[in-house]
């Protein structure tokens, strides 16, 4: 059987030397910061410092500033909690599920892919503890001995959070450093500083690029891709029974889990694609975050975002084959009451916008792509909002009705939690490789012996 490999799709565009490889992944590291990053992190430093002043006032005079009432009692903190901890989906997904399903155009985005999924992870953090209106008795919510002979109660969904999300972010943050390693040794061998060697030494663990080095290291990353990887489908599994196993109609649902899933991954990989987008362009980096690999996630936001638009068809089936009256308003109500505007927003942006991406011309044109990744993480974001607060706006009794209105401070803190996300995102890409060095390389062409002509 004669197969013709010159016909497969380059992971890297044009010929790129190892060299160049090298000098165009590192070359952010090794210039001083210019004037557009200065601006840029101008910018969202100024996003957080409008974060640290709400929750600062939260901290003077509580909860109160928000515009929780009755019975709304979760709004803005609890939606931007689960929008957080979605975006956090993709960099594991990309990296680890990818990674065992040998996929190689997986190389120019798993690095900052993964470490997105440890800043999210980090901003989503922040929002259950000042939550709770005592962010300083957030330690009681870890299983441990103490002078009170308090426990956590593990019947609550809010506990198996701290559980899951901590897990989560441990094991992104151990797989994603221990990615790192041989670029570290890379970094600790070109650098001419003393300073810069000496953290990179620190770090590198001693790499050396034996055979020894890469075998070790290519057992424990194929260990920790495959531990990552169930946390994928529990995480936000665990997430979505913070309303799943309530008893309050439009949450009490077990489409939750696979609809919440899926929504996740949705959202990630379109923030994936809005960062890389500026990244590839800023950082020169065309020939290696290609094209096709934002063809290839245009794909995915296409097939996870008609998963979610079957989900919410599902809902509204499932509503009326229940018979249930007050599960049958509160979907009503979502569509046609005071609240539609947040729906069909939701809609538009999640199911309908996103069915353009079936078209090659518009998943290969940066401007378009881009306004619809976008789109699709305000879609998401108020579809958070949609599911938090239009099942408790109406409660059981007409008296109990109210309607929830974001104070300045909820606003806010939204504001800081994106300022707080892309700070840490410009830090990112000037203090480490955007992109894996060595695992381009190992793509590259010439890295692998041709094969053209062959006979197998």
């Amino acid at each position: 059987m004669n197969i013709d490999y010159s016909q497969e799709m380059p992971v890297i565009e044009s010929r790129i030397s190892l060299a160049e490889i090298d000098r165009l992944i590192s070359r952010p590291l090794d210039e001083k910061p210019d004037k557009k990053f200065l601006i840029a992190l101008s910018i969202t430093l100024t996003l957080l410092l409008v974060g640290v002043i709400s929750i600062s006032y939260l901290f003077l005079y509580g909860t109160g500033v928000w515009g929780l009432n009755q019975p709304v009692g979760w709004a803005f903190d609890i939606t931007n909690f689960v929008f957080w901890v979605g975006i956090g989906h993709a960099g594991t997904l990309i990296s680890a599920v990818l990674y065992l399903l040998r996929q190689k155009w997986r190389t120019g985005i798993a690095r900052f892919a993964e470490a997105m999924t440890i800043f999210a992870v980090m901003c989503a953090g922040i929002f259950p503890i000042i939550h709770t209106g005592r962010p300083w008795l957030a330690g009681y919510l870890t299983p441990y001995p103490n002078q009170h002979g308090l426990w956590v109660n593990f019947t609550s969904p809010l506990v198996w959070d701290v559980f899951a999300v901590s897990t989560y972010f441990t094991v992104s943050l151990v797989f994603w450093y221990v990615g790192l390693i041989p670029d570290f040794g890379l970094l600790r061998d070109r650098t001419a500083s003393k300073l810069k060697k000496t953290i990179y030494s620190i770090f590198s663990l001693g790499w050396r690029n034996s055979h020894r080095n890469w075998m070790h290291y290519e057992k424990a990353y194929m260990l920790l891709a495959g531990f990552a990887t169930p946390l994928v489908l529990s995480v936000h599994t665990i997430v979505s029974f913070d309303f799943a196993v309530s008893i309050i109609p439009g949450w009490h649902s077990t489409i939750f889990p696979p609809y919440f899933v899926a929504g996740a991954i949705f959202s990630g990989f379109a923030m994936v694609v809005t960062v890389l987008i500026f990244v590839r362009k800023v950082f020169d980096l065309q020939h290696i975050i290609t094209l096709n690999h934002l063809d290839k996630m245009n794909k995915i936001i296409l097939v996870t975002g008609s998963m979610v638009g079957y989900a919410y068809a599902m809902e509204f089936f499932i509503a009326w084959y229940s018979g249930n009256p007050f599960e049958q308003f509160i979907f009503i109500n979502r569509a046609f009451g005071p609240y539609a505007w947040a729906y069909w927003i939701m809609v538009s942006c999640n199911v309908f916008i996103p069915q353009l991406f079936w078209f090659k011309k518009v998943r290969r044109t940066i401007p378009v792509m881009l306004i619809i990744v976008i789109l699709v993480n305000v879609g998401m974001w108020f579809e958070r909002f949609v599911i938090t607060v239009t099942s408790l706006h109406r409660d059981f009794l007409p008296s109990s009705w109210g309607y929830f209105v974001p104070s300045v401070f909820d606003l806010g803190t939204l504001i800081g939690s994106f300022g707080l996300f892309f700070t840490l995102v410009l830090l990112f890409t000037k203090t480490l490789p955007v992109v894996a060095i060595s695992e381009i390389k190992a793509v590259a062409e010439g890295a692998q012996p041709s094969h053209n002509g062959g006979k197998h």
